[in-house]
């Protein structure tokens, strides 16, 4: 039995749960409605909300690994006591013989032992699409397709032996997308969830011997009132809502992009798109339907067989015809007036098929085949035809050759699968893989946005190369052959960047070029459909799988094209752009707000002063400059291409603009103290309204250039200001007193000169960061 791909429930909701972060928010939660202060402990509805949507996130990805699998069929059809039977895919063991049928994919690694024209696709595996003919003692694996045909083969493996759960045993462990955003917000939370304990004891300590000491505070009962203050201290120090709001922004793009037919399977996945600089794609199920359509003929003039057009419909319509024949049937029709004397299907192992007829104007044998194999190189009019065909297939199409002889093969000669003498070429016909419709607009929207691309197949070199350039690919050569690729990563690198297209990839060979690109510091996404994709995938920053494809490479993948539309891909990046560049924004808000509370927790822990707020006032002030404005503008549209370095640009602003609004806070609150006839809920409100001053000036700094919606924003946070001060039931909620006189007038100019420093920062972070959102 395979091992398990990801952790079990209880291991996701311990991680989620039970981490220093949880443990300090919500410990400061339980204690304040222990306390009987539910309106002060509002802000544990984020750390519930936190929770539950990491669980949640976690939880699918978890249920989506655990349904991988490597067959379509969940039956498997045996032959046992004599007697064919379908059973259980999970249910077939060694030695049992598999009953093979054109349209079967085979459940386990077999040896053939008895085969009518039998063929395997094994283009999931390997990539290579051209069909494998398997006689008796040949291998085949699971996972693969027979596509024509009968056969039984002898299992030889199982289970996690096989070829295809070896492939893809990697490829299921479970591992979360790389998210810049994600990382760098968990990074500084967990510093500050670090930092939070000896600054939660300094507070504490503070606010006890602010209230004339612990041992007064105590007896008195007014520990109560330290414990609230200490509380608002530590609680304002954790942008619980950054967390919030970034899983929300992902949420709601991924319902967006589910709208669009694109199946987000980790969330952050949609940033991780945005980021990308190389898309790595497979040829076969992702730039090609994985089928061939007719492409031109070219007659070879033999005035004695005037119906070969109909010859070749004949080809097409006949019942056994391979995938190749029938495309035959689009172009050319047989009118049903032809009828064979004997037939030769045609098969992968010979490379030709035959039919005779002895109707007059068509009598004789046709061969249909690879050029190289029915055509006699001594004959010069075959040689020029060979010439010819050859050239064709340089340009990365299929040929095959129409032959003619007058002489007509019996049903015992055609048994005998012998060429018949005389043989004269009539025509070339080829074939061309079917582009997908919507590929070369969707490359081309990548090359126009600076994305690096290479296309990876197992199919030959010349063949991807043909369809790279039907997709708009400029690049030189005619593709590299991955066979003479170097082991060296360091060498491969270099490879990867001189070449574009590549064939003959093995599927180790498509992970180590993913992670060669990915050494060269390059944000890769690896494009497939087949299970030999599912190890370039998982090592990809970002697999994405068609809709299609096999239910390996879809389990693995972080985004999953339902209807398998290339096109969709832009609107995945500009939804990451908005993402990223949104979440920037207001991360800026959150982790001001974080730096001012670290400052102000040391000022006041060091000078033994009384906090100046209220839990649920500094709730009221998130509220209007930060929580509520944040949840709308991460709703706003935003194209800004994506730029490196969001936790340093966000840090570089943050950090100084939030020192100016703790020296606006210190300020206001040391007047406060040499003033007289000033009440506690005065002084705390002055302190109220100089914060939601300053933090309102740093969301208008932050959102300009200011457009209909923006401003609509900016205006509604002043007026819930003016509320909160004005509506007497709000005001009474959040224990708000005005102030009047000189300490209303302090509040308000120091506040104007905290906004006038805020606009100093944002104007020099504009200069050195000019594309950056907000500077």
């Amino acid at each position: 039995m395979a091992a398990d791909s990801s952790r079990s429930l209880w291991h996701i909701l311990r991680g989620n749960l039970f981490t220093l972060f949880n443990a300090i928010v919500g410990g400061s939660f339980i204690l304040l409605l222990a306390l009987g202060q539910w309106q002060d402990s509002l802000f544990g509805l984020a750390v519930i909300a936190n929770v539950l949507i990491g669980v949640v996130q976690e939880y699918r990805a978890k249920r989506t690994l655990d349904k991988l699998t490597l067959f379509h069929a969940p039956q498997a059809r045996v032959l046992r006591e004599g007697r064919v039977t379908e059973i259980a895919v999970a249910d077939v063991v060694l030695d049992d013989v598999l009953v093979l049928r054109a349209g079967d994919q085979v459940s386990a690694d077999a040896t053939i032992v008895q085969a009518d024209a039998l063929e395997i696709d094994q283009s999931l595996l390997t990539g290579e699409a051209d069909p494998v003919a398997l006689t008796v003692q040949g291998d085949v694996l699971s996972g693969s397709a027979v596509v024509a045909g009968y056969g039984r083969a002898r299992v030889v493996r199982v289970g996690a032996d096989s070829f295809a759960n070896q492939l893809t045993r990697e490829a299921k462990q479970f591992s979360l997308v790389n998210s810049e955003l994600r990382n760098g917000i968990n990074r500084i939370i967990r510093w500050i969830s670090w930092a939070l304990v000896p600054l939660t004891a300094l507070v504490v300590n503070g606010q006890m011997k602010a209230l004339g000491g612990w041992t007064q505070a105590i007896e008195t009962g007014t520990w109560r009132h330290g414990v609230v203050s200490a509380t608002a201290s530590t609680i304002s120090m954790i942008p619980q809502g950054l967390v919030l709001i970034t899983s929300v922004t992902f949420a709601l793009a991924a319902v967006k992009l589910a709208r669009n037919q694109v199946l987000v399977q980790e969330l952050p996945a949609v940033e991780g798109l945005a980021r990308v600089d190389v898309v790595c794609l497979d040829k076969t199920g992702t730039l090609t339907e994985g089928s061939v359509v007719f492409d031109d003929v070219l007659e070879i003039q033999v005035p004695s067989v005037p119906r070969w057009r109909q010859v070749l419909g004949w080809f097409g319509a006949d019942a056994n015809a391979n995938a190749t024949a029938r495309a035959l049937a689009v172009e050319f029709d047989d009118a049903g007036g032809l009828r064979p004397l004997s037939v030769l299907p045609f098969n992968s192992t010979r490379k030709w098929g035959s039919v005779a007829f002895d109707a007059e104007d068509s009598a004789g044998t046709w061969v249909l085949g690879a050029p190289e194999m029915i055509l006699n190189t001594s004959v010069s009019d075959d040689v020029a035809v060979l010439r010819t065909a050859a050239g064709l297939a340089g340009e990365g199409k299929r040929t095959l050759a129409l032959t003619h002889t007058l002489y007509p093969m019996n049903v015992s000669e055609a048994a005998q699968e012998r060429l018949p003498d005389g043989l004269r070429a009539v025509a070339i016909v080829t074939f061309r893989e079917k582009v997908r419709p919507d590929a070369a607009q969707t490359l081309s929207y990548f090359q126009e946005q600076g994305v690096g691309l290479r296309v990876i197949s197992g199919d030959n070199p010349l063949t991807v190369a043909a369809v790279a350039r039907a997709v708009g690919l400029q690049f030189e050569g005619d593709g590299y052959d991955a066979r003479t690729l170097p082991e060296d990563l360091a060498s491969m690198e270099e490879v990867l960047e001189q070449h574009h297209v590549f064939g003959r990839v093995t599927p180790t060979q498509k992970r180590d070029m993913v992670n060669a690109l990915q050494r060269r510091g390059h944000v890769v996404a690896m494009t497939g459909d087949g299970v030999n994709d599912a190890l370039a995938l998982k090592q990809a920053d970002i697999g994405i799988a068609m809709g299609s494809g096999a239910d390996a490479t879809k389990a693995v993948s972080r985004l999953v094209l339902l209807d398998g539309e290339f096109s969709h891909l832009p609107k995945v990046v500009a939804e990451g752009r908005r993402v990223i560049a949104n979440v920037e924004l207001v991360s800026k808000l959150f982790l001001t707000k974080t730096a001012y509370a670290v400052l102000l927790a040391l000022a006041f822990g060091l000078l033994l002063w009384e906090f100046p707020f209220l839990p649920r006032q500094l709730s009221a002030a998130d509220g209007l400059t930060i929580g509520i404005p944040a949840f709308f503008l991460t709703l706003l549209p935003n194209e800004r291409r994506y730029i490196p370095g969001f936790q340093r640009r966000s840090l570089a602003f943050s950090i100084p603009a939030g020192f100016v609004i703790s020296v606006v806070i210190l300020a206001v609150d040391a007047y406060s103290r040499v003033t007289v006839g000033n009440t506690q809920d005065a002084a705390q409100t002055a302190s109220f309204i100089a914060v939601s001053l300053a933090g309102l000036w740093v969301l208008a700094a932050l959102i300009r250039p200011l457009n209909r919606w923006r401003t609509l924003i900016l205006a509604i946070m002043y007026l819930g200001l003016f509320a909160c001060l004005t509506v007497p039931i709000i005001r009474d909620f959040f224990d708000l007193e005005l102030p009047t006189g000189d300490l209303l007038a302090v509040a308000i100019g120091v506040a104007i000169a905290g906004c006038l420093g805020i606009e100093i920062i944002q104007r020099i972070r504009q200069r050195r960061n000019p594309d950056s959102p907000g500077g």
